[in-house]
C-alpha cells in the first residue's frame, strides 16, 4: 500500500482528497502548513506528495525545494494559481508534475498512478539487475537476455515478466497483476493477463527449453526458475 502526504492548508479540499484517496487503497498522511509538511515529507515511508503552493509557515515552492535536496519521491504541486511562471518555478524545484484548482479528482488520481509507476520502475533500475538460472533481467536498460541471448520483448511483456521476477516465489493472482501492471491503462477481463503470460512463455520457455512461470490453479501464477528434464 503506497502512503500519500497531503499539504494543502484548506481543509475541505485537504479532506476531500483524503477520502478519495483512501477510497482507492491508499495510506494518506495530511499537513496543514509548509514547516509540518517539510516535516512528513522527509519520512521514508511516505511515497508521494500532493503539495500546494500557497502555504502558511513556509510556500510549497521552498518545501518542494528542501524535500529534493535529499529525496526523490514524486511530488505533486496543487494550486489555485495558473500562472505559467509559477508552473515553471514549481517544475524547476523539482515537482514532477502540476494541477490547477479546480480539477478533475479523476485526472488527478491518473496522475498519482502515472507518478507511483515511474517512480517505482526508477528505483528498480538502480537496484541492479535480476537473475533466474540463465536469465536476466536489467530494468534500466529494458534488457532481457537468457545466457547472454537477448530476447525481444514489447514494454507490456517486459513489464509483466519484470514483476513477476521481482516477486519470485510468491503466487500472484492475476487482479493483482491488472492493479500493478496494466494500472489505469487497463480495465476489463483478466484473461488478458493470460495472453500476456503465453506470450512469455513462447518467446522464453519454449526456445530455450526452461520453465519460468507456474500457473497456480485458481489463484494465478508464480516465477520459478526450473531447467527443462533432458531426456
Amino acid at each position: 500500500m503506497s502512503t500519500i502526504l497531503i499539504v494543502e492548508d484548506e481543509k475541505k479540499i485537504a479532506r476531500f482528497l483524503e477520502l478519495e484517496l483512501r477510497h482507492e487503497g491508499y495510506s494518506v498522511l495530511c499537513a496543514e502548513d509548509g514547516k509540518k509538511g517539510l516535516e512528513m515529507g522527509r519520512q521514508p515511508n511516505v511515497d508521494l506528495i500532493i503539495l500546494d503552493l500557497m502555504l502558511p509557515e513556509m510556500s510549497g515552492i521552498e518545501v518542494c525545494r528542501r524535500i529534493r535536496r535529499d529525496s526523490d519521491v514524486p511530488i505533486i504541486m496543487l494550486t489555485a494559481k495558473d500562472d505559467v511562471s509559477d508552473k515553471v518555478m514549481g517544475l524547476d524545484m523539482g515537482a514532477d508534475d502540476y494541477m490547477t484548482k479546480p480539477f478533475a479528482i479523476e485526472e488527478l488520481l491518473a496522475r498519482i498512478r502515472v507518478a507511483l509507476k515511474k517512480h517505482r520502475a526508477d528505483t528498480a533500475g538502480h537496484e541492479g539487475v535480476l537473475r533466474a538460472g540463465k536469465l536476466s533481467l536489467n530494468p534500466a536498460s529494458y534488457q532481457v537476455a537468457f545466457d547472454g541471448t537477448p530476447i525481444q520483448l514489447t514494454k507490456k511483456e517486459f513489464d509483466l515478466l519484470h514483476y513477476l521476477m521481482a516477486h519470485a516465489g510468491e503466487a500472484v493472482t492475476r487482479e493483482k497483476l491488472l492493479q500493478d501492471v496494466w494500472e489505469y491503462d487497463y480495465a476489463g477481463d483478466t484473461n488478458v493477463v493470460d495472453v500476456y503470460i503465453r506470450y512469455l512463455r513462447l518467446k522464453i520457455d519454449e526456445p530455450f527449453g526452461i520453465k519460468t512461470i507456474q500457473t497456480i490453479r485458481a489463484v494465478g501464477y508464480m516465477f520459478r526458475y526450473e531447467e527443462a528434464e533432458k531426456n
